[in-house]
């Protein structure tokens, strides 16, 4: 295993557009562009296609299962296949996937069973092209340079789904409601073609022990996140907020449209400020790692949010939610940019995407927790309580990270 430092890491240089992490960022950027118009695009016609309000949060849900079910699988995968060739091979079968649901939906053929069929698929594949993405990092860019370039691709595919996709949907759908999934097929293709001219090879990879079996190897990447003490603590840290996470998501429309009586333009603007502020994030992660260190900067993201959190399920005024937004955006940024870089710093060679998916499937299972608690905070506790909820949560969190620098 590297013995990257997690205290204070030598990391000075930001990443050259040249050699590759130019082509990479935009496909992931492009990517990520199309998603975000899909993902606001399809409960809007899941609603117009059933009232049922079971029926429109299961294609919600469908995002989630395939990480639970395949999670590690795709990264077992990863490991094993070229990375790049994987990453664009994907990338065509969503965009055909997606082009086929567009032309679906302009012909009047859509259905629930299709848009259930179509969220599950696509995360599906969603699992082997992060997990890919994930380990070829480290090959197009220097270790010096890793935590400038996550936090540039987190900037950017932050810009490109919260500030230009969210805005322009409502234009895409007047137009259409097949024109947002014709956009984002073709933004996968685009992907496709600009990770097919990436000229990297994959990170080197020991020979696989004869017989060795995916199940076998996927059992290897979580032994491996279990014996390292540093990534062990940030898994279960970064679980629980992501339970908090879900709680928030799951109820924030009725916290600030009920709680706060914000109405759909309040609403609206502590979702911008949380982009505006994850943009922000993804500005400063490198330098407040500079100077903290990796673990401490996810520490003091942790810390920020919590606060953040009280102070929205306390004080019933939008412009404080709206500020605390800002800011939990901007240190959830700092929190996932040094996640990831730790990780890739500190995965033995050849086996970043079994760790990866390992740390991904589990952090990942408590969204969907964390949704039905907050929604049970609600219904019993007031529509504030979640809030509160997931502040406690995210204070938990905090103490396991707080006990690994001890």
């Amino acid at each position: 295993m590297t013995t990257a430092s997690t205290t204070r890491p030598a990391v000075r240089a930001v990443p050259a557009w040249r050699g590759g992490f130019g082509r990479l960022w935009t496909a992931a950027v492009v990517s990520k562009f199309g998603d975000a118009l899909r993902a606001a695009a399809l409960p809007l016609l899941a609603a117009s296609l059933t009232d049922d309000p079971l029926l429109v949060a299961s294609v919600t849900a469908c995002g989630y299962l395939p990480w639970l079910l395949f999670g590690l699988l795709g990264g077992a995968l990863a490991d094993r296949v070229d990375q790049r060739r994987a990453m664009w091979a994907v990338d065509l079968v969503r965009g055909g996937l997606v082009a086929a649901f567009a032309v679906a939906v302009a012909l009047g053929h859509a259905s629930i069973a299709l848009l259930l069929a179509l969220a599950f698929a696509l995360t599906a594949l969603q699992t082997l092209f992060d997990n890919a993405a994930t380990a070829l990092l480290p090959a197009v860019v220097p270790a010096e340079t890793l935590a400038a370039a996550n936090a540039r691709l987190m900037t950017g595919q932050q810009i490109a789904g919260g500030a230009l996709a969210a805005p322009l949907t409502p234009f895409l759908l007047a137009a259409g409601a097949a024109v947002p999934y014709a956009v984002d097929a073709a933004t996968y293709l685009l992907a496709a073609l600009l990770l097919v001219g990436l000229r990297v090879s994959g990170p080197e990879r020991p020979p696989r022990p004869a017989g060795s079996t995916l199940r076998a190897e996927t059992a290897e990447g979580l032994a491996v996140l279990w014996r390292d003490r540093a990534l062990r603590r940030l898994c279960l840290a970064t679980t629980l907020c992501n339970v908090g996470m879900g709680a928030l998501i799951a109820t924030l429309v009725l916290h600030v449209t009920g709680w706060l009586d914000g109405g759909e333009k309040g609403y609206a603007l502590v979702i911008t400020a949380y982009a505006a502020g994850s943009v922000l994030g993804g500005l400063v992660a490198r330098r407040i790692a500079q100077r903290t260190g990796r673990i401490r900067a996810v520490l003091l993201a942790g810390l920020v949010q919590t606060g953040c959190l009280v102070v929205m399920g306390t004080v019933p005024a939008l412009a404080a939610t709206v500020a605390a937004m800002a800011v939990f955006g901007l240190m959830g940024t700092v929190w996932n940019a040094n996640q990831v870089t730790l990780m890739q710093e500190r995965a033995p060679e050849g086996m970043l995407g079994r760790v990866a998916s390992a740390f991904r499937t589990l952090a990942v299972a408590g969204a969907p927790l964390g949704a039905l608690l907050g929604g049970a905070a609600a219904a019993g506790g007031g529509l504030n309580t979640p809030t509160l909820l997931a502040a406690a949560l995210f204070a938990l969190a905090v103490a396991c990270l707080a006990r690994r620098i001890n």
